[in-house]
This record gives structure tokens, C-alpha cells and sequence, in this order.
């Protein structure tokens, strides 16, 4: 029997969790690699107050990849559960709290989220794509309806995500940080790389700033699969066709060969303009109905695992497919 494939998700936040849940259903050689820049919610105020690592997408992750059964699940809704009250634990996630516990008594931010996951019996490893938490700087035009060329820099993760206006550059700080070396490892033993879905300048394209972990995604032996959102984001990318997408993406690794791009028919304004880029990156269109169907932009688990499984098999049809 063929084993499974080694696959390594990179992203955070709702996208990654989307791809997890899916490729869960494929493989158990999974590895998630995780943003850690997050300076909003629980996660900024424990970034904050004990200058950690923002742990609220690692947690995520590690709550997509639970075990089934009813242990998995009721660690999995502990993880998730968020305080209310009138005082300093309002809105605080658990397992940010679990997870940040962890880190201060181990000291090690890798063995910290391994102990979660064995909490969890997770199917799979989560990894932080840094080891300092990180900020994300943007150049953004169209702010000011009276010179709307005018470059205006927006600083942090919340405010890059619901700028009004096209982000237009991108870069962290700091500039080279620390990478993990057990992410670095992980997508250079890789089978196949799979990038997004998920917010496209703050949770995706970010991993491609890290410059060992860009190096790493544009050496290494593993085909690489990008999956394109059911729609544009109301702040950051707001307006941005599928294809540019792609583009913007390409213009931060212009060395990194893209093997097949995933899109929902129902995501793509021009199938033509799309496959054009995606054959300018090196690789194929592949259209898959991805998404639940019931009109919300949020991803089926089995029709995306499916579509992931023509993708890893080779099993791929002709573009619009």
C-alpha cells in the first residue's frame, strides 16, 4: 500500500483551518506551518503583556487537526471556549492561555504546541513559521480619494487586514526573523506544499517574507498547490480578481514554480486571464467546487479533501474541470 503523503499547510486563521480539516481526511503525515502575526483580540494582548508568540492561529490549527472522538472533540471545544466578563479574562481563548502556559514552563515554543496536540490526539504537527512574533508593514494607495496614487504605510496585522485601500507592497518586521527549523525541515521533506486559502496579505503571502522559509518553499522537491479564496476580503483584498491574486503572490517569490492552483468556478471572474497566470507561474488551473454551496464563502471539508486528492494523485482533468 502507498503511503499516505507528506504535506506541509501553510497560513493561518480560518484559511489554514479550512485546508487542515480537508487534508486530515488524506494524510496523517500533516504539518502545519502557522503566521505569528497577529497583534489583535486575546492573541495581541498575550503578545503584549509576556511578549510571546500570538498563539491564537497556532490554536486553530491545532483545534482543525482533533482527534474524532470524543476526547479529540471536548479538548478541541476547551481550546476554543473564550471567556466573558467584565474583567481581564474577557475574551481571552483557553487555549491561548493553555498554549502561552506551556511556553512559559517549557520555554520552548515547538515542544509547548506538541503538548497541545497530544492533548488533542491531533492528526498532524503545528509549527509557528517564526520563532519571534512578528509585524506586518504594508504600502497602500487609494486612502486618500483626492491623490489616490499617494503611498500611505499601514502598520499591524488588524489594520493591514480592513485597510480600505490595494495594498501594493509588503514586508515584516523584523525583516530576517529566526525561522523554525523543524517548519524549514518539514517543508523541505515535503511531498507537496499547500498555500492558502486565507487572508491574502496576512496570513498567506507572509510566509514568503521569512527569508529562510521563502528559500526553503523555493528549493525544496515538493509540488506546490495554491488554493484561491471563495471570495475577495472586504479590507485587504477588495477588488482583487482570482488572477491577481496569483500575481500578488508571485511578485513576493517570483522564483517559486506554483505546480496547481485550486479555485471554485464560482470564485473566477475570467478562467482565460487566470490560467494564463497560473501557466506563467509554471503551473495548471485546476476549478474544483470547493465550497459549502449554501452561499457563504466557507469551504466543504470533503469536496476540498477530494479536490485535493485529484490534485495529489495526478488525477487532474482538463481546466474547468
Amino acid at each position: 500500500m502507498r503511503p499516505s503523503p507528506r504535506v506541509v499547510a501553510l497560513g493561518g486563521g480560518h484559511g489554514l483551518a479550512a485546508s487542515l480539516q480537508a487534508l486530515r481526511h488524506l494524510t496523517d503525515r500533516l504539518t502545519a506551518v502557522v503566521t505569528v502575526a497577529d497583534d489583535g483580540g486575546s492573541s495581541g494582548r498575550l503578545r503584549r503583556e509576556l511578549d510571546v508568540l500570538p498563539p491564537g492561529d497556532l490554536r486553530m490549527a491545532l483545534s482543525a487537526l482533533c482527534d474524532d472522538g470524543e476526547w479529540g472533540r471536548t479538548w478541541r471545544d476547551v481550546l476554543q471556549h473564550r471567556f466573558r466578563s467584565d474583567g481581564g479574562l474577557d475574551d481571552h481563548a483557553v487555549g491561548n492561555l493553555l498554549i502561552v502556559a506551556l511556553w512559559d514552563l517549557l520555554g520552548d515554543p515547538v515542544a509547548g504546541l506538541d503538548w497541545v496536540a497530544r492533548l488533542l490526539g491531533a492528526r498532524g504537527r503545528v509549527l509557528p513559521m517564526a520563532l519571534v512574533p512578528l509585524d506586518i508593514e504594508a504600502d497602500v494607495t487609494g486612502l486618500d480619494p483626492d491623490h489616490p496614487d499617494d503611498v500611505h504605510v499601514v502598520r499591524g496585522q488588524v489594520a493591514v487586514a480592513t485597510t480600505r485601500g490595494r495594498v501594493v507592497g509588503l514586508r515584516l518586521t523584523p525583516a530576517e526573523p529566526p525561522s523554525c527549523p523543524e517548519a524549514l525541515d518539514a517543508v523541505r521533506d515535503a511531498d507537496w506544499v499547500v498555500l492558502g486559502p486565507g487572508s491574502w496579505f496576512t496570513s498567506v503571502t507572509p510566509h514568503l517574507l521569512v527569508p529562510d522559509l521563502a528559500a526553503a518553499l523555493t528549493t525544496t522537491r515538493a509540488r506546490r498547490c495554491v488554493v484561491l479564496n471563495l471570495e475577495a476580503d472586504a479590507g485587504e483584498t477588495a477588488g482583487l480578481t482570482a488572477q491577481e491574486h496569483v500575481e500578488a503572490l508571485r511578485a513576493h517569490a517570483p522564483a517559486m514554480r506554483l505546480d496547481v492552483v485550486l479555485a471554485d468556478p464560482t470564485a473566477v471572474d475570467d478562467v482565460d486571464a487566470l490560467a494564463a497566470a497560473v501557466a506563467a507561474a509554471g503551473g495548471r488551473l485546476v476549478l474544483r467546487q470547493v465550497s459549502l454551496g449554501d452561499g457563504t464563502a466557507r469551504h466543504d471539508p470533503l469536496r476540498l479533501a477530494a479536490a485535493f486528492r485529484d490534485v495529489f494523485d495526478g488525477v487532474l482533468g482538463d481546466v474547468g474541470t
